[in-house]
């Protein structure tokens, strides 16, 4: 499955109804592993999703379990700093430490040389958690996916006043439509025998839409192309069976709607893109 990225896979598993539980210390194996649960099986995300966390601490944690406290598991697993902060940010300290504030705040407590790290029940980690925005920036920023709300799903109502449908409704328009779509950009390919055509896929909330991009339209607009993480396309809709392409006829450049909500984002929303593979 290595042509799909890890966020495409985990958004379709959980559209089809597979429960996908999120990275933590507690439950986490190094690789992603299958759960009981009341619905039949459930996926746990493996601690190899938490960006910059070493091969070798990762496996360390669950070989070194039960852990009751962050100071136990930094001590037991020997973990450094850096191997807590990128545990803190992925939001796989949750059942130690509890959310990504407090997780952070009982890492700062290490030491260089010591496993020393403050006690999580003082009245200083009484902090405000992070915004649904927050969370979800920090989700991409540390994972490449998020077990929250899609980033769409919070910018649908400014997408529907541009007149871009979702991927679910373009299902609903005939061969030969005029139709209007916008999503993160997922992959950019261009095989070696499609004479310069790019094939990009764009995810929403609902699902991805496939686009065709003709070397004309690619030689004019090139820049929107290949830097928008947030793309919209203007097109005509093909079908062929049950398959669905959309004719790019122009690209829009959308991703300042992934900055620009006010309280929500603390920055760059960065969005993982398997690009010409």
């Amino acid at each position: 499955m290595g042509f799909y990225s890890p966020s495409q896979l985990v958004q379709d598993a959980r559209r089809h109804g597979v429960e996908v539980r999120p990275a933590d210390v507690a439950f986490s194996q190094w690789d992603c592993t299958l759960e009981d649960s009341s619905g039949g099986k459930a996926v746990r995300l493996g601690l190899r999703m938490v960006g910059g966390l070493a091969e070798s601490a990762g496996r360390r944690i669950p070989a070194s379990a039960p852990h009751a406290l962050v100071a136990g598991l930094a001590q037991r697993a020997g973990l450094n700093r850096r191997d807590l902060n990128c545990l803190a940010a992925a939001g796989a300290l949750q059942s130690l430490a509890g959310h990504r504030r407090i997780a952070h705040w009982v890492t700062s407590g290490v030491e260089k040389e010591t496993a020393f790290l403050p006690s999580p029940g003082i009245d200083a980690l009484e902090l405000e958690p992070p915004s649904e925005g927050e969370d979800i920036v920090a989700d991409y920023r540390s994972l490449g996916l998020t077990l929250g709300r899609h980033p769409l799903a919070l910018l649908r109502k400014v997408l529907f006043s541009k007149g871009f449908s979702t991927a679910e409704n373009l299902n609903q328009f005939p061969h030969g439509s005029r139709v209007r779509a916008a999503g993160l950009v997922t992959c950019r390919q261009r095989p070696d025998t499609a004479s310069g055509v790019v094939f990009v896929t764009l995810e929403d909330e609902s699902g991805c839409v496939n686009v065709i991009v003709w070397r004309d339209l690619l030689e004019r607009q090139r820049r929107e192309l290949l830097v928008a993480r947030l793309l919209g396309v203007a097109g005509v809709l093909e079908r062929e069976g049950l398959v669905a392409h959309l004719i790019a006829r122009r690209l829009e450049d959308h991703s300042a709607l992934l900055d620009e909500l006010p309280g929500e984002w603390p920055g760059h929303l960065t969005v993982p893109s398997r690009d010409f593979h």
